[in-house]
């Protein structure tokens, strides 16, 4: 292993680590994204409404995001990056032109959660000083490994004699299913031969890589309001008409959605909110919800099946609901000839221990918007997991990477872009053949 490499990697990773910033609110890592691409230096970057049109931007968060923006603006972020991403438009992309060749492209996440992290002495982060500094917020997904990878590899191409295009998506909003529709939508994905997106861990240990997933489910993340009438719960109960009885019953109701024949369904409401009083009749209720479907077409059962039960529920209770789908993303595969690609040069790496040529997901990646976008353009898509030793699971207070998988990561990255440079005039070929 180079040393100085793998202190580099760490360096950026840790950097990152310390200011998560969740859905829309990227404010400071954008800021710091645009610093190192532009010191790496690439023929094109597009920042915030320059990458994507603004409009096609899902789950934007209806709290103020001013003070996310004034908090970048204190530690420092760019003055003129800063005006450019006001309103929460998040996120860059980044172009290599370089002549005849592969277009290349390859999306990496950047969001963090609201998760206090864990200031426990056992937890890596807490111990060597680089936990969270933002309150309630972490990197408990690895994204900061993601965007280090994304940077490396940026890097290590510009360095390079690699021939063709490389295009380098820094994506906002993963983690509430948002910010993979405009970049898909955007110039920027079009006419894209390859698209490499990565993650790190997934319970597959460090030293092991997945060439490619299977199975992710289709997801909508629903909210749902009820309006009712408040009374007075002792005086007059029956003068009411209960929100949060009604939202009782549309959460019984959707938990008793009938499972689909055709595949894998799921739903989960995740967050409900009613009421001011223990004596008042509530007036209004609020719920967050989810479906999944093992196809793109089951979940749109599920999303139909899940909005009629909110509606018929508020309707039996003489109350009124709201429904907004405020983020989905579809069912992308990766593709057979690209993942015996990764595949091949995983298994000449460094460390890598262990290829899987295809795994199952079992969860949700808004990355398949652009696999989708590529793959219905003629170009192949794949999803690679890269393990990593991790102490508890991804979401949780003292989740962590094994920094050693950093270099495994760019290293696969790097020189599976280089083989899809050689392979491609054959590969094209084949195609059109």
């Amino acid at each position: 292993m180079s040393e100085p490499i793998q202190d580099r990697l760490v360096t950026v990773r840790r950097r990152f680590h310390r200011y998560p910033e969740p859905a829309w609110r990227e404010y400071l890592t954008t800021a710091r994204l645009v610093e190192e691409i532009r010191e790496i230096g690439v023929d094109q970057l597009a920042v915030g409404p320059a990458a994507y049109d603004p409009a096609d931007r899902m789950a934007v968060p209806d709290e103020d995001l001013e003070p996310w923006f004034e908090r970048a603006r204190e530690r420092g972020a760019d003055e003129t990056v800063l005006e450019h991403i006001a309103g929460g438009n998040t996120g860059a992309v980044a172009t290599l032109e370089r002549g005849e060749g592969p277009a290349i492209g390859l999306r990496v996440d950047i969001d963090g959660l609201f998760i206090e992290e864990s200031t426990d002495a056992e937890h890596t982060p807490a111990a060597e000083g680089f936990r969270s500094e933002i309150g309630g917020t972490m990197h408990a997904c690895g994204h900061d490994a993601h965007m280090t990878w994304g940077l490396a590899a940026l890097e290590a191409i510009a360095e390079s004699d690699f021939s063709g295009r490389l295009v380098v998506f820094f994506q906002p909003a993963e983690e509430t299913g948002g910010g993979g529709c405009p970049m898909a939508k955007s110039e920027y994905a079009a006419d894209l031969d390859y698209l490499l997106a990565i993650h790190v861990g997934l319970d597959h240990p460090t030293g092991e890589v997945v060439a490619g997933i299977e199975k992710p489910l289709a997801m909508c993340h629903v909210d749902a309001t009820i309006e009712g009438t408040s009374a007075h719960a002792g005086k007059a109960p029956n003068e009411g008409d209960n929100a949060m009885h009604a939202m009782g019953t549309a959460i019984e109701n959707a938990y008793g959605i009938p499972r689909h024949s055709d595949g894998m369904t799921r739903v989960n409401v995740g967050k409900a909110e009613a009421g001011t009083a223990s004596n008042v009749i509530a007036e209004r209720a609020h719920m967050e919800a989810e479906a999944r479907g093992e196809t793109t077409e089951l979940m749109e059962y599920m999303k139909r099946r899940l909005e009629r039960a909110v509606r018929s529920a508020a309707t039996m209770h003489g109350c009124t609901a709201e429904v907004d789908v405020v983020s989905e993303s579809p069912r992308a595969d990766s593709d057979p000839e690209l993942q015996d690609i990764v595949s091949q040069v995983a298994s000449g790496v460094a460390g890598i221990e262990r290829v899987v040529p295809a795994a199952d997901f079992g969860a949700s990646e808004d990355a398949t918007f652009l696999m989708e976008r590529v793959q219905n353009d003629g170009g192949l898509a794949t999803y690679v997991i890269v393990g990593t030793d991790h102490p508890t699971s991804h979401h949780t207070p003292t989740f962590d990477v094994d920094e050693e998988s950093l270099e495994h990561g760019v290293t696969v990255l790097v020189e599976t872009i280089r083989e899809l440079e050689r392979r491609h005039p054959v590969t094209r070929s084949e195609d059109e053949g």
